[in-house]
């Protein structure tokens, strides 16, 4: 069936390719980066796909059962610059050149030094591999756990939180606020991800699908839609309401009274971390969502009006935390 779903998009890539990518490649003397590109040709469309479903059938959600009216238009747009930076490729093309290329070259020699040999989790059980949904969702789990305690680094060190904040500054959450982040942030958990497909023996194709279904479904959580999965179907996949929750002033970040570092549901995909690890809450209420610090009464701090701006004002709290 995944096979059946993948041929018209595994052609376009290859026509795509073959008719693009790889004359350019042969003209300008790197056919070297062939393998690499035809990767780069699969980021981008899934990139594309993903964005037609956040404008198509996100959107609809949205218009359907909005948790609030949008009035902050101009964060939004930002907001959209910041989803396609990282739907369209552009960040892991500039990943790929930068920290990619040093973990794999770095990480992956001292391995093999090690003599250590991939782990490959989804060929434990025979017959396995030859159910790619199965190997797929195994993955997806091993993936969510790492993504778990990544959010919760990003919670719990003040000077992580910093850059992290960024993404909690949006009073105005829409299916376009899950790449709301700084791009150091972004790095360091790019960093981590990559480093956990070296040790896994995760394939270039399966690692796409991973990443695009993770956010894909981080936009769903994060829509402008009053949207819980119920009592069942809720505990096992991430909803809207879920996720708001985090999102909620006092709640998503402050877990021990104003100023604390903390908070609750910190699933990305699969609430089964925030059950297991006691930081889950499924009292939905629609509440504002922030960070305390930027009420009036609190501080009004600023954390930036446009993309520019957000970097440098997270940059300069990554160097000198708040105390």
């Amino acid at each position: 069936m995944l096979d059946t779903l993948l041929q018209p998009l595994e052609r376009v890539q290859q026509a795509l390719f073959e008719s693009l990518v790889q004359p350019a490649l042969f003209h300008l003397g790197l056919m070297h980066l062939a393998e690499d590109a035809f990767v780069g040709v699969t980021w981008l469309l899934a990139g594309v796909l993903q964005l037609v479903i956040i404008v198509t059938l996100f959107r609809a959600l949205e218009a359907w059962r909005p948790v609030e009216p949008v009035t902050d238009r101009a964060a939004i747009r930002t907001d959209i610059v910041y989803s396609l930076i990282h739907r369209l490729g552009l960040f892991r093309v500039a990943m790929f050149f930068t920290v990619d290329a040093v973990a794999t070259e770095v990480l992956a020699s001292q391995l093999r030094w090690l003599g250590w040999q991939p782990w490959q989790p989804d060929q434990l059980w025979p017959g396995v591999t030859d159910l790619p949904w199965v190997s797929l969702l195994i993955y997806l789990v091993l993936f969510d756990c790492v993504d778990y305690w990544l959010h919760r680094g990003q919670h719990g060190f003040r000077r992580w939180w910093q850059l992290h904040a960024l993404h909690h500054s949006q009073r105005q959450m829409t299916r376009w606020s899950d790449n709301r982040n700084h791009l150091l942030d972004d790095v360091f958990r790019d960093a981590a991800f990559v480093s956990v497909a070296l040790l896994l023996g995760v394939g270039p194709g399966q690692f796409v699908a991973i990443v695009a279904l993770t956010q894909l479904l981080e936009s769903l959580s994060h829509a402008n839609v009053k949207l819980h999965f119920g009592p069942v179907l809720g505990r096992v996949l991430v909803s809207p309401a879920y996720h708001r929750l985090h999102h909620a002033i006092g709640v998503g970040h402050e877990s021990h009274g104003p100023g604390s570092l903390g908070g609750h549901n910190f699933a990305v995909l699969f609430p089964v971390w925030d059950i297991v690890f006691r930081t889950a809450r499924f009292d939905f209420t629609w509440e504002a969502t922030g960070i305390r610090d930027q009420l009036p009464g609190e501080g009004a701090r600023d954390y930036g009006q446009g993309f520019w701006r957000q970097q440098w004002l997270g940059l300069k709290r990554f160097i000198q935390p708040a105390a």
